[in-house]
């Protein structure tokens, strides 16, 4: 080997020296930077000369690359981790804020103001509370259900705004990562690795994971394609954007998010907007319908015992809650075409409407009877409506019993009136279509949007109906005694159960589905902590470590410059001779 070879080794072996110190200085400089990885320096010997037949020496040493510590099959289950922890977190806050909207742990609670309402009836069946507390106390109830229901709803106005948050982040980082790809594709043209730029590229795509499940295909020096599901959100340099899409089905508000590019929708499965999009429907809508569900079952059964009950002075007029059209009234009940009753979480069945009418000079007494025809059968024993009972087959009814005029207002209610000399009550009605009507009802409305009490009764409590006719013989607390044991009744509408136990079956799935949720979060915490553990371990640098293997390269470079400053006298030595 001649003494200018050995010169070229030394010089490699500075070169290599210098960048190894400089990349242990840089992976030092960056310990403590979030998201940054470990950079090593590949070296290889350069192939020795075979000029010289049996003699083969090296050449010196050459740096083939200097790349990034990075398990990628760690990262993309990081990834994986980041994005079921995120969706954990968002449901369990979700159920969190549920649990303290609905307060059932404590004493203001709508389980305590049901006992309530339910124990006032009890009390004026006693003759113990005056018909004004049980006005109030309905009224106390109605108002608990629609703030609760008003508090759910924002709730859910506060999940869609963190959804289109999530969204708006969502895109800033999807362009952060196709900018990245278009800058590390530049950058390599070369065939040097950027490392920093991917660096930055991961910690975006890392903090996408946290907010939905994300799917990376590294194409090299093109970049990284990014899935969501199976939709591509990038690919390469180009960003597809995302959008919040809202849709109303059946009276829902159903959210969803698609790309921008062309509205595919994307399967967002877990992380934060995953958690968010999937806690909303079954855990707000969930709720918010089970609210609604007992409220409509609430204001019907209660309505069709106290449109059955009167006050010793009976009734001298009556109008129903609810309005039908021109089309509407004479359209069955039971016609699914009829708006104003298809759309109620209740609806009358077949059977019969009582009337007690009472010629007041006299003193006597008619029961008329008014069949309610909802079999869903017509005269010809074929499937349908058209023979059923309509509101104006019931105005009908009334108007023709002796002493009562029946027609509809102009806001289309039923309007029965006594004539002069005549009061009357309803004493039985095992159809329901009193209280479908709302009237002589307790309540009005049909959810817990809208529940109140009658404005009638809310205006003047002496017509609390409390008392009501059994053949023909007016009990004074039968009403109120009905109303005080359906606490307790169990109701078709609620699957058998009675109000207090659905509600409390709501109640207890919802904490036990919070406490799963909690606890699942936890371990999907634990689980990307272990993770990011052992990414450290691979990817984080190690001042230790990293001073070893500055010393090490101190040393090479020392002897490298030594072996050149040998080959330098030897030179001298040599040139000396000639």
């Amino acid at each position: 080997m001649s003494l200018t070879a050995a010169l070229n080794i030394g010089r490699t072996g500075l070169i290599a020296g210098q960048i190894g110190i400089q990349v242990a200085g840089n992976n030092m400089a960056n310990a403590a930077t979030p998201g940054y990885s470990r950079q090593r320096v590949g070296l290889a010997p350069i192939q020795g000369d075979r000029s010289n037949p049996g003699v083969s020496i090296g050449r010196g040493v050459q740096v083939t690359d200097i790349r990034r510590q990075v398990d990628t099959a760690l990262q993309s289950r990081l990834w994986d981790s980041n994005s079921n922890e995120g969706s954990s977190q968002a449901q369990a806050n979700i159920l969190s804020q549920v649990e303290s909207v609905l307060g059932e742990l404590g004493d203001n609670d709508l389980s305590s103001s049901m006992t309530a309402f339910f124990r006032t009836w009890s009390e004026r069946a006693n003759q113990t509370k005056s018909s004004a507390v049980v006005v109030q106390q309905g009224d106390a109830l109605a108002q608990f259900m629609r703030r609760v229901r008003s508090d759910l709803v924002d709730q859910r106005r506060q999940i869609d705004d963190q959804i289109g948050g999530g969204i708006s982040r969502a895109n800033e980082l999807l362009s952060t990562i196709a900018n990245a790809n278009r800058s590390v594709a530049e950058a390599e043209v070369s065939g040097a690795v950027a490392n920093s730029l991917r660096d930055q590229r991961d910690i975006a795509i890392s903090e996408l994971s946290t907010l939905m499940n994300v799917t990376v295909v590294d194409q090299g020096q093109q970049g990284v394609d990014v899935l969501v599901g199976s939709t591509p959100v990038v690919l390469g340099g180009q960003s597809r954007g995302l959008q919040l899409k809202r849709e109303t089905i059946d009276g829902s508000v159903r959210v969803s998010v698609a790309t921008i590019t062309d509205g595919s929708e994307l399967t967002v499965r877990s992380g934060f907007v995953g958690g968010l999009l999937s806690g909303r429907p079954a855990v707000i809508e969930s709720t918010i319908d089970s609210l609604d569900r007992l409220a409509g079952q609430l204001i019907f059964e209660v309505n069709k015992i106290h449109s059955t009950s009167a006050t010793p002075k009976r009734l001298t007029s009556a109008f129903s809650e609810r309005g039908f059209s021109a089309t509407q009234r004479t359209l069955a009940l039971n016609d699914p075409a009829n708006t104003a009753t298809a759309s109620l979480p209740f609806a009358a069945k077949h059977g019969s409407i009582e009337i007690v009418v009472r010629e007041t000079a006299s003193n006597a007494t008619r029961t008329i009877r008014i069949a309610i025809d909802q079999d869903g059968v017509t005269a010809a024993g074929l499937p349908g409506t058209a023979d059923d009972t309509s509101a104006e087959d019931i105005v009908a009814a009334l108007a023709a019993i002796p002493g009562l005029t029946a027609q509809f207002t102009p806001d289309g209610k039923l309007d029965i009136r006594a004539q002069q000399g005549f009061d009357f009550a309803f004493s039985d009605d095992t159809s329901g279509a009193l209280a479908l009507l709302g009237i002589n009802s307790y309540f009005s409305g049909d959810s817990a949007a809208n529940i109140g009490i009658r404005s009638e009764i809310a205006n003047d409590p002496t017509r609390l109906g409390t008392g009501q006719f059994k053949d023909g013989v007016y009990i004074e607390n039968a009403g109120s005694l009905a109303l005080s044991n359906l606490k307790d009744k169990a109701i078709a509408g609620l699957d058998s159960r009675s109000v207090s136990t659905f509600w409390q079956d709501t109640v207890t799935k919802i904490g036990s589905v919070a406490s799963s949720t909690k606890s699942a979060a936890e371990a999907a915490s634990v689980v990307r902590e272990s993770l990011e553990a052992q990414q450290a371990a691979m990817s984080g640098v190690s001042i230790d470590e990293e001073s070893i293997n500055l010393l090490n390269f101190q040393r090479q470079y020392q002897a490298s410059a030594r072996l050149i400053s040998v080959v330098d006298e030897l030179t001298q030595t040599l040139l000396s001779l000639i």
